[in-house]
């Protein structure tokens, strides 16, 4: 499948070289991760442990930080028991496992600092336990408040776009057209997009990885308050005029979306990055209305309809 010879600047190279991808394979994730699977590296690596733990969900953070908490209290109620359990003052448990747990909770207490009192070390070996327990659990809380703070200050985009791109009409012609829209509250300013088609190419027997930007209607806003429908006109130009579905389905295309914005809330450049596969394109429909006009004639937006269609008859 031939396109127009159009590459990308080497400024807007987009680093994935001109391999050919396989059939339903993105170069891209959804998500706008890069859908690149690396291998070589020593499984522990202390350069990039701040920006995974940084950059993990939520879930995986909060569950790594109660099983490291619950790992380390449990290694130490295995020393104390092990040192002695008659060297803690105060606790009253009679079987093994009453044991552990007083000194399980003892440990907790200990390694937060809290020290209520009821249980106390005795004795040179147990204080000296206790006292590099109190240590690392200062040590050990400040790593966890540094985390805390850079995943809730680390700026991000939080951009929804559409699920799906649709072929609507345009202008006595045609377009390619997906939606976004901000998911925060904040003010994003000086938005620009670019959207790069990517496809493979047979070039003397072999296949090859084709990138061409496309040309949008427009490409940057000034604020984007509601949704942004972003266009891209099918028109003498566009590398898209007179190909079929099929054609894109052999040619394993692949829409990319590169986003940035300037946030007011962090007063920083955030960026944003999409995929579509030519699975997530409608023909013959466009996108319904997203926002409307309350009773006191206040524009409201509602997010959960930006993916809404309506199909259209062609012409």
């Amino acid at each position: 499948m031939s396109f127009i010879k159009r590459k990308l600047h080497h400024e807007d190279d987009l680093g994935f070289g001109n391999r050919p991808m396989g059939k339903d394979q993105r170069m891209m994730n959804a998500n706008g991760s890069s859908n690149i699977k690396r291998t070589g590296l020593p499984f522990f690596r202390s350069s990039d442990t701040y920006n995974w733990l940084i950059s993990m969900s939520w879930g995986k953070f909060l569950t790594i930080i109660v099983i490291a908490w619950l790992i380390v209290n449990i290694l130490f109620a295995f020393v104390y028991v092990g040192v002695g359990i008659e060297n803690l003052k105060g606790t009253d448990g009679i079987t093994a496992r009453d044991h552990f747990f007083d000194a399980f909770f003892f440990s907790a207490q200990t390694i937060s600092t809290v020290g209520y009192g009821h249980i106390s070390p005795s004795g040179f070996i147990t204080s000296c336990i206790a006292a590099f327990e109190s240590m690392l659990g200062l040590l050990a809380f400040a790593l966890a408040t540094g985390l805390l703070y850079g995943r809730f200050s680390k700026p991000n985009a939080k951009i929804l776009y559409s699920k799906n791109m649709v072929v609507a009409p345009y202008k006595n012609a045609t377009a390619l057209m997906f939606k976004l829209a901000n998911f925060r509250n904040s003010q994003l300013i000086e938005m620009s997009v670019n959207l790069v088609f990517t496809y493979n190419e047979i070039v003397d027997g072999q296949k090859v990885r084709r990138f061409l930007p496309l040309e949008l209607e427009r490409s940057k806003i000034g604020l984007l308050s509601l949704s942004w429908t972003i266009v891209h006109p099918i028109n003498e130009h566009s590398p898209l005029l007179g190909k079929t579905k099929e054609e894109l389905i052999d040619a394993e295309v692949e829409f990319i979306v590169l986003l940035q914005a300037f946030d007011d809330t962090f007063s920083q450049t955030v960026h944003s990055r999409a995929s579509y596969l030519d699975e997530n394109i409608i023909y013959n429909a466009r996108f319904a209305p997203a926002f409307y006009h309350d009773n006191t004639g206040l524009t409201t937006i509602d997010l959960s309809k930006l993916s809404d269609i309506e199909m259209v008859t062609s012409t």
